[in-house]
Formats: structure tokens, sequence, C-alpha cells
């Protein structure tokens, strides 16, 4: 047979498959060969031309075997972890949607009938919903069930406007096509924040449907770990929104700094009886200085996000790129550092005036406190501009 008729017969037999079913697996013998033959025989019911694709991550207790006995493609994954061993089944997967869960037995793979439907509809990602369909007795952790689930589901909402009510369910359905566009790279149990949170920044079509948790048929601990693998999908939320990560708490800083520093530059100001004086101004000053560094820092990190792909791109990002160039940067830190460097010259010249000697701390701290933040600034924008250039020319 040619090389071209070899081609042509592959191609042809990667149009059949329509669903991949794919199982991360690590050590598990007791169950993976009930998950194998539930996914099976869903498929032969619903008459979908599918395959079941185990991705084992370093199995010692036989699973692999098992796997294949029950009808499954087995692939090796040699890099450890749930997000490597998910990526490897996807990129092994032939189907045009694919439907991943665990191996532990907790999720039903006879019904995925919901998941099939909503992509066939159009939907780019299915999430199943334990909250909706229903958690047995000691199947999830009231840790997990009350706290951890609901926290992280809260702020994918708050972050990116996710419209998932569980976004740690593990069992989940998408279009390979589209999430292959947004360039999943998680190793870790974050994998599965981190499909969410690129889903919802690309725009993909979201849905969800009611699935059921029962408890898993492992006789040993599980893989995961609740508060390691709970800071990974919190941090990786994290750095995926400047906005909430530095943009928010930088202006919340610099409103509070610039108020405090115009409020008591005429003086001191009396609450009842509290005074607020110089050392209070000195606070708003921290403020000021920590929101500015904060916002360049938010600025950079949008903007790698925006050279590197792992932020789409964000019209706000571009006006402001476009504007932007190192010689108005430059000229921009010059300027607020003269202004700095002027309100300390005055103070250097009212030092002059009364012989070099004891200055009137309340007053002259005020001024003094203005021209340190403007000189600060003005350092900071000029050096931030120097790096933003860095990250330009690695654009092109």
């Amino acid at each position: 047979m040619s090389a071209a008729a070899i081609e042509t017969s592959v191609a042809s037999a990667a149009e059949t498959i329509e669903v991949s079913v794919v199982m991360p697996c690590l050590n598990e013998a007791r169950t993976v060969g009930r998950c194998v033959a539930k996914a099976m025989r869903a498929l032969e019911d619903l008459a979908i031309a599918g395959e079941v694709i185990v991705a084992d991550n370093g199995s010692s207790d036989g699973s692999q075997a098992i796997a294949r006995e029950h009808g499954a493609k087995v692939v090796n994954i040699t890099q450890r972890g749930y997000g490597s061993a998910l990526q490897g089944g996807f990129a092994a997967a032939r189907g045009q949607f694919i439907i991943m869960g665990d191996a532990d037995d907790s999720y039903d793979f006879s019904r995925i009938e919901g998941f099939v439907d909503r992509l066939r509809a159009g939907d780019e990602l299915v999430m199943g919903n334990r909250f909706r369909g229903g958690i047995r007795p000691g199947a999830m952790p009231p840790l997990h069930q009350y706290f951890g689930n609901p926290l992280l589901t809260a702020l994918l909402k708050v972050f990116f406007g996710s419209p998932i009510g569980d976004c740690q369910c593990g069992l989940r359905g998408f279009r390979k096509e589209a999430v292959g566009r947004i360039k999943l790279s998680a190793p870790g149990m974050e994998f599965a924040s981190e499909m969410v949170v690129k889903s919802c920044l690309n725009r993909l079509k979201i849905s969800e449907v009611p699935v059921i948790l029962h408890p898993d048929g492992r006789d040993r601990p599980p893989h995961m770990r609740s508060f390691r693998d709970g800071w990974r999908n919190l941090r990786l939320m994290l750095l995926l929104c400047p906005l909430w990560l530095y943009s928010i708490p930088a202006g919340l800083s610099l409103v509070l700094g610039l108020f405090l520093m115009l409020w008591l530059t005429p003086g001191t100001r009396h609450l009842g009886r509290v005074n607020l004086d110089v050392h209070t101004m000195l606070l708003g000053t921290l403020c000021v200085l920590l929101g500015y560094q904060t916002l360049w820092l938010g600025f950079l990190a949008q903007v790698y996000g925006h050279f590197s792909g792992v932020l789409p791109t964000s019209g706000l990002v571009q006006r402001l790129l476009r504007a932007f160039t190192l010689e108005r940067g430059l000229l921009t830190g010059l300027a607020i550092f003269v202004v700095g460097l002027a309100a300390n010259f005055w103070l250097v010249q009212e030092w002059v005036g009364r012989d070099m000697g004891q200055l009137d701390i309340p007053y002259t701290m005020r001024f003094a406190l203005w021209g340190l933040t403007a000189m600060v600034a003005g350092v900071q924008t000029a050096y931030s501009s120097f790096f933003l250039s860095m990250l330009r020319m690695t654009r092109t």
C-alpha cells in the first residue's frame, strides 16, 4: 500500500471516532476495569463511534493490563501529575469530542449521554455538576463539599465570570479542537481549574449537566491533598487574573494613600479625640508607593500574558502599547522626578534660610513626603518603561 493510501486510511479511521473517553490512572486496579466497561457499554448502547483511552501515569499494580482486557487503549505518560496524564490522553484521543473522568469509579461512565447531547448541540465545554446531580454519603469530604469547592467556584465567578456551579467536578466533556486552542499546560491537580479559567477567558460556550458522585472504590487514600492542591488551584486563578491580583489592590491602595496625603497636607486633622498628623500622612505615602508599583506590575503582567499567549488579547493592553514608547515613558518619569526634586529643593532653601538649623518638622515633613513620593514614582516609571520595552523586544 502506498504512503498516500495509508494516510487516507488513517484519516478515514480518525473521522469515524466521535467520542473519546479519557481516564487518568495511577494504581487503580480495583476500579479501572469497571470504569472502562461502563464507558464501552455506554458507547455501544448509544450507538456512538468511540474509544476509551486510559492515560496511565506509572501504575505498578497491573492497571494497564486490566484496562486493556476491558477494551481500552492504554497510553503511558511518563511525566507525573493529574494534568500531565490527561494532556497525554487528550493528545492520543482521535474523537471530535472528549469526555474525561477519574478511573476510581466515583463517576458513572454509563451515563455520558447528557454530555454528548450538549456537545452535539454546539457547546464547547460541558461540566458535570455534582451538587445538582447528588453527592452520595461518604463520596466527598465535608471540607471539600462545604468549603473548598464552593470557595473556588465562587472565586471563579468573581474573577472570570464563570457560569459553572461545580468547578472541581472531574467528569466533563469538551470539543477537542476548542480546548486545543486554549493551550492547557498545568501538570497537577490545578489542571481542573486551568481548563475552566482559560475556557472563560477565551469565551468558550460552557454548559453543565447534573452528575452523581459515588464513593470511590479505592482501598487506599486518594492522590489529592486538600490544602496543597487547594492552594495550587487558587494560585493558578490568581496568576491568570491580573485584575484581581494587581489592579484592584493597587487602585485601592492608591486611592487611600492619595486621600490621606491630600487630606493631611494642610495640617493636623481631628476626629473626635483622635488627632491625625504627619505620621498618618507617612502611611498615605507608603500606600501610594505600594499602589503605584503594584499597578505597574499588573500592567507588565498583562503585557507578558498578551505576548506569551497565556492570557487572551486585551483591547485595553493593545491600545496602551500603541500609545507607549520608551521615550514617552522616560520623559514622563523624568517630569515626575523633577517635581519631587523641586519640592525637596524648596526644603533645602528653607533649611538654608534658617542657617541650617532646626526645621518645623510637622510643617516641612509634609512637603518632604510629597517630594519623596514623586521622586520614587518617577524612577519607577523610567525603569518600568525600560522593562516594558524589553518585553516588546521578545515579541518581534
